[in-house]
């Protein structure tokens, strides 16, 4: 005879470490839904950083040139990197997702018949096309602006 008790055995933790990157049988639209919101959050706080650091000019111009100053340093141009990365990255997904909203991607339906199709299928080569952008973007930033000093 088996004992049985309403207390459940948690399941253990499989996945560990890779479990913090990998979620499972997520498609690439989950985690580009992740990304929209971290790079969204970024910006957020760097526009909350820009305006408080164009408020020390109200200080004067002694104030201002130590701010400047300070930001001539190496970190800060791999900062403004990444500020430009996420801004494309936010501005190419959320067009993406705009276009998906209004209907613009989806193609012609397909009725319900079995095997279903998936309806992501349509919608992925405008994915393929929008990351493609982004690297292309992303390439020519740090070539132009980041590698070559301007």
């Amino acid at each position: 005879m088996k004992a049985t008790s309403d207390a459940k055995i948690p399941l253990p933790n499989r996945l560990g470490i890779k479990g913090w990157a990998w979620a499972g049988r997520y498609k690439i639209e989950r985690y580009l839904y992740t990304l929209h919101r971290i790079t969204g959050v970024g910006l957020a706080a760097y526009i909350f950083i820009h305006l408080i650091a164009n408020g020390f000019r109200l200080g004067g111009e002694d104030t201002w040139e130590g701010i400047m100053s300070a930001f001539s340093n190496p970190g800060i141009k791999v900062g403004e990197y990444l500020v430009m990365a996420a801004f494309i990255i936010h501005a190419l997904n959320g067009g993406r997702l705009i276009l998906q909203h209004m209907g613009l991607t989806l193609g012609k339906p397909n009725p319900p018949i079995y095997p279903y199709v998936d309806s992501m299928r349509r919608r992925r080569p405008l994915t393929w096309i929008m990351l493609a952008v982004i690297a292309a973007l992303a390439i020519y930033v740090l070539v132009e602006f980041v590698i070559s000093g301007a």
